[in-house]
């Protein structure tokens, strides 16, 4: 399992040289909300595809 830091250097490397550093903070917004979302999931915290069609019926 990589770590934190492993996962932002290899985010990092797969952008162009011309990155800037609003390209490179984004990435790791990206990197943090993925990381983030599986931990939800393995709590349990999520939301089945059924109730989220169910949800968004009564907009």
């Amino acid at each position: 399992m990589e770590t934190l830091k492993q996962e932002a250097i290899r985010a990092i490397a797969k952008l162009p040289e011309t990155a800037n550093i609003d390209d490179i903070m984004y990435e790791l917004y990206v990197v943090d909300k993925i990381k983030k979302g599986r931990e939800a999931v393995d709590r349990g915290e999520s939301v089945s595809v059924e109730d989220l069609k169910r949800e968004m019926q009564s907009w």
